[in-house]
């Protein structure tokens, strides 16, 4: 097919049943739907996508204008090859602590980095973006953790997709970073079936969602640390809370039995996925999220 440029092939991302990562066949069907296959490798696009394009609307952003915004990785890629396209500076700030891969992938595409104190997580970063966007009238900040055009778009699209894909989903896990994929998505599936279950699904050291403290963990691209302003609370039938190794088995399991390399906030959803799924009746549809893809790990050395 033919494109006039990669904005084009955001979106519309194939679904996969996912059943090799049991051993028997009494449980539910598990469906991956595959956003590594966005052309910036993860589910951010069509956030960043999204808030770029209404921001432009609006009149928010303008030739000339720079884009900044804090983030743990894959945001700051979509929106740093998006800006390029569009012909945008994009500054992005993000703690150490995040792979050296997705560091590097930003600087390829040519973007600012600028590496706040890991032990302060998202909130260090969150202070540092808007500080510096306060000096400068022509930045602007996406604010993914409090912009509705974060949920909007996951509500316009990828909910639209699942329900076009997957109309008879019984339920639906998304983990939370910034909780627009899950709010969009969930908010939609309800419009559309109360029955539907969505499950929210964060870091066990950092279960701010089930009430716990913030705390480290290696699931980059979850569990911020505070419970954004994007995260619809209503949407939410249950919390599972997944913890690193549980994810690493996942991300492993995954690529040796399914033949899908992926993140490890993929591996957290799939570890959700799985509990729910082998507890439920033959026949019955779980659909979560592959956030990215697994090159930006192979640091973490998870492949051991």
């Amino acid at each position: 097919m033919l494109y006039e440029n990669l904005l084009d092939i955001i979106g519309n991302t194939p679904i996969v049943k996912i059943n090799n990562i049991f051993d028997t066949d009494s449980h539910a069907d598990v469906y991956l739907k595959l956003e590594n296959f966005n052309p910036g490798g993860s589910v951010k696009d069509r956030a960043a996508l999204g808030i770029i394009e209404k921001a432009e609307k609006e009149g928010k952003l303008k030739p000339g204008s720079t884009i900044i915004e804090p983030t743990s990785g894959n945001m700051g890629i979509s929106l740093a090859f998006i800006g390029s396209l569009k012909g945008y500076k994009t500054i992005i700030v993000m703690p150490d602590t995040m792979s050296i891969e997705r560091r590097n992938i930003l600087k390829a595409l040519n973007a600012e980095l600028i590496l706040t104190d890991g032990a302060r997580g998202m909130k260090g970063a969150i202070e540092k973006a808007e500080s510096l966007a306060s000096k400068n009238k022509n930045y602007f900040m996406p604010e993914q953790f409090s912009n509705p055009a974060n949920v909007e778009a996951h509500y316009e699209t990828t909910g639209e997709e699942i329900l076009r894909d997957l109309p008879d989903v019984d339920v639906f896990i998304a983990g939370v970073g910034s909780g627009g994929t899950l709010s969009g998505v969930g908010r939609r599936l309800k419009e559309h079936s109360l029955d539907i279950q969505v499950v929210a699904v964060e870091p066990l050291t950092s279960a701010v969602i089930s009430g716990e403290k913030p705390g480290k963990h290696q699931i980059q691209g979850l569990g911020a640390g505070f419970i954004p302003d994007t995260l619809d609370m209503k949407v939410i039938d249950r919390i599972i809370p997944v913890s690193d190794n549980k994810a690493f088995e996942f991300v492993k399991l995954i690529a040796r039995k399914c033949g899908l390399f992926l993140g490890v906030s993929t591996g957290a959803n799939v570890a959700a996925a799985y509990e729910i799924a082998k507890n439920m009746e033959k026949g019955k549809k779980v659909l979560t999220i592959a956030s990215d893809t697994g090159e930006k790990y192979l640091s973490l050395n998870i492949y051991k």
